[in-house]
């Protein structure tokens, strides 16, 4: 949905028109996490009409918390990728030249610690798990290799599967631009979009299959997807979609991939228990990690106090009006809550959008489109806009409600502050 800055203009796009009730705000405290480094929530307030009393938040905890995200150290990996000097330009990979000719016009230039690490073991042929913070360009690592592999060998198949439908039209696109004046095909599965459409473009034999696990599997059990000669399988945002109920679904779409395959495994957080089971996936995996804490320094982190559930509009408002609030991402608990937040801001005369699980896809990537080029300023959106997006020069991330697990704290300030540039990260607290 779109809503421009004017009121009085009956012209005005507008898009969605998603039912929604009664917000009541975040509603959730947390505790601070325990000496083994687990990470315990209490739930309270009003949210979802389920009876709780209003939930009471010590200003000591919050910031416990927040200082956790700064210093909570990465797991030990098993293999460690040498470190290559800095500064490391593209052309030194030796890629072909149409190839660097799209990676330079597209505007990269040195590689980033997880590309010079990742790109040479993936070029020769190793299984590898990526972990690096968000926004270092783990996207690319696994893409300029995949496409350089294709353009020699047109026979090449690659199966990549992302958590989330904007994720997966993020991979898409890139894919597009590094193989941009190629023979490569790729064919785009998500769901909530046309079956018939994508069954079409698998027809076409595309060298590379971009999806969600939901509609990989319909597309698999209609033998419209047949991926016993695919040879490199690639999950991004490999924690989320193993540890938040696509395990199963996972493994069956593995099953079905031939046995002598190549493995990478891309991600920003990777638990103990998920880091095992990606292994059991993979054969002798390099595991490649960059990174020394779960947020930068140039990530500013903020608690914002307010008085009650009743004052945080006014409270974001007031913000949202300063001039250094230039480009904002809000992150709201419920679908239903970030669509009333939208079009209270929206009455309030500012450029906002939302993004929610309850829009068509259409109107998802619509959202998408005007945020990242500054169509509306301001987008409000549940988590499913906190993984792995890359939307340029987001100023600020405000947690309207406060998340729901460490890492997805970590995954939403991570829109801001990226290509290390600065940014402000703030939840809000009652």
């Amino acid at each position: 949905m779109y809503n421009s800055r004017s009121r009085s203009n009956p012209s005005r796009p507008s898009f969605g028109g998603s039912r929604f009730s009664g917000h009541n705000g975040s509603g959730r405290s947390f505790r601070p996490p325990s000496a083994q480094g687990g990470f315990r929530r209490s739930f309270g307030g009003r949210g979802g009409g389920r009876g709780r009393g209003p939930a009471r938040v010590n200003d000591y905890v919050i910031h416990d918390y927040i200082r956790r995200a700064s210093v909570k150290p990465t797991i030990a990996p098993v293999v460690v990728a040498p470190v290559i000097a800095e500064d490391v330009l593209f052309e030194s990979l030796n890629l072909p030249q149409q190839l660097i000719k799209n990676v330079v016009r597209h505007g990269y230039k040195t590689l980033t610690p997880i590309q010079i690490q990742g790109i040479p073991a993936i070029r020769e042929g190793k299984d590898v798990i990526g972990i690096a913070n968000t926004g270092t360009g783990k996207t690319a690592a696994f893409l300029i290799p995949l496409v350089e592999r294709i353009m020699k060998d047109r026979s090449y198949k690659a199966l990549i599967v992302a958590p989330t439908r904007e994720l997966a039209l993020q991979i898409r696109d890139e894919l597009r631009k590094f193989a941009d004046g190629m023979p490569i095909y790729s064919s785009f599965c998500i769901g909530k979009s046309s079956m018939y459409t994508q069954i079409r473009e698998l027809q076409r034999n595309p060298n590379v299959v971009v999806g969600t696990p939901g509609r990989l599997k319909d597309l698999i059990s209609r033998k419209a997807l047949k991926l016993e000669k695919f040879s490199m399988v690639i999950l991004d945002e490999a924690d989320q979609m193993l540890d938040m109920g696509f395990i199963n679904d996972i493994k069956e779409i593995i099953s079905f991939l031939p046995k002598t395959r190549q493995s990478l495994f891309f991600s920003a957080t990777l638990s103990g228990n998920i880091n095992g089971l990606i292994k059991s996936f993979v054969t002798n995996p390099v595991t490649i990690s960059v990174k020394t804490t779960e947020t930068t320094s140039h990530i500013k982190q903020e608690v914002v106090q307010v008085a009650s559930t009743s004052t945080k509009v006014d409270k974001l408002t007031e913000l949202l009006q300063k001039k250094e609030f230039s480009k904002v991402l809000v992150f709201g608990r419920t679908k239903m809550g970030v669509e009333r937040l939208s079009r209270d801001l929206f009455s309030k005369g500012f450029k906002v959008t939302s993004i929610h699980g309850d829009k068509a896809q259409f109107q998802r990537q619509q959202s998408l489109r005007m945020f990242k080029e500054d169509v509306v300023n301001i987008m409000v959106a549940t988590d499913v806009a906190a993984r792995g997006l890359d939307i340029p020069n987001v100023s600020h991330v405000i947690n309207f409600d406060v998340p729901q697990t460490y890492e997805d704290y970590i995954h939403r300030i991570g829109r801001t502050g990226r290509a290390d540039k600065t940014g402000v990260a703030m939840t809000f607290i009652q």
